[in-house]
């Protein structure tokens, strides 16, 4: 039987992503965070959809699964790069590879990635899918859900900078008003 670590020309489903999870040697408690992010962006793109707003909530599910791919490689920010190039070398479709690339907090900007270590380009969700997964990331605490509130106190506990800061509230008063 041919290991899913080989090309998957188009990862589409949960099993799947969760296979290659597991093959990859992503932890546990790794592929229980992507799978409590994967309900929960899901959740958040059926609201949106059900608002009239055009959503993939497939891809927003699979791309939510394999968001931390990278962490099966480091846990430090470059995870979401690694998760990309795993991801690609794997074969996964490029919407996938991009939710991966782009889901830190609410985007990294050009600046922020020379900074912080990171191949050049901006690390911005673009697509609804895309900024759906990132803020779905934000509101899990491990396998907890919380609220951008609770969010928000533990970056500034962490000293994040306040633009930081700012651009995840910004994204999370944007979902929330697609979902209305």
């Amino acid at each position: 039987m041919r290991s899913i670590l080989h090309k998957v020309p188009f990862l589409t489903t949960r099993a799947e992503a969760i296979k290659l999870l597991e093959e990859s040697g992503c932890a546990p408690n790794v592929i229980q965070h992507c799978k409590e992010v994967a309900s929960l962006a899901v959740e958040i793109a059926d609201e949106i959809k059900a608002a009239g707003h055009e959503v993939n909530p497939g891809l927003v599910e699979v791309g939510a699964l394999l968001h931390d791919f990278g962490r099966c490689r480091t846990h430090g920010i470059t995870h979401a790069v690694e998760g990309f190039k795993l991801a690609k070398s794997r074969g996964v479709e490029p919407g996938i590879s991009e939710i991966i690339k782009r889901h830190i907090g609410a985007g990294i900007s050009k600046e922020e990635a020379k900074e912080l270590g990171l191949p050049e380009g901006d690390y911005f969700p673009r697509s609804l899918e895309e900024k759906i997964v990132s803020h779905a990331d934000n509101l899990v605490k491990g396998t907890k859900r919380i609220t951008i509130d609770e969010r928000t106190a533990l970056m500034r506990k962490k000293e994040v900078p306040e633009q930081v800061i700012l651009r995840i509230r910004s994204l999370a008063d944007e979902i929330e008003e697609l979902s209305h």
